[in-house]
């Protein structure tokens, strides 16, 4: 009897580091790294002044009291002023990469996508239209032979 030898840790390893999904999410991931600084450059450059014209740009500042006295860091604190500046600059976030970068780049794949389905749509024609005169022969030859000759 011959055993089964296991592979060993390190061929495991290299097995998964070689895997093309593993390659293609470190891809992803500096690609992802180079693309938020753009993010945020677009963000804190052009969105943040605007929103800060029209109010301020640190929310931070802004809480409630729960406590009777809130004085230094005595009493109770909600600091709903941070959670609400977060949440602004995830929604400020996410609308710039989908108006800036997923929206036309869903139209840009669309407008191929139907580029290309014209395409096959014209080779299906013709190749109809080919299908079509192949039929037209055949008959004529049946008709030639059912007219001249008997078939055996």
């Amino acid at each position: 009897m011959s055993e089964k030898k296991e592979p060993s840790v390190w061929q495991g390893f290299k097995t998964f580091l070689m895997r093309g999904n593993v390659v293609d999410l470190a891809v992803a991931v500096v690609i992802g790294a180079a693309f938020t600084n753009i993010v945020n450059s677009v963000v804190k450059g052009l969105i943040n002044p605007l929103v800060g014209a029209i109010g301020t740009q640190n929310l931070d500042s802004y809480s409630s009291c729960l406590s009777d006295s809130c004085s230094g860091d005595k009493g109770i604190q909600l600091m709903w002023g941070s959670v609400l500046g977060a949440t602004l600059s995830f929604v400020i976030t996410a609308a710039v990469v989908y108006f800036l970068m997923v929206l036309p780049m869903s139209k840009y794949l669309a407008r191929v996508e139907a580029q290309r389905k014209a395409k096959e749509g014209t080779h299906e024609v013709i190749e109809i239209t080919e299908l079509e005169v192949l039929k037209e022969i055949r008959d004529a030859l049946v008709a030639q032979r059912g007219n001249g000759h008997r078939e055996p």
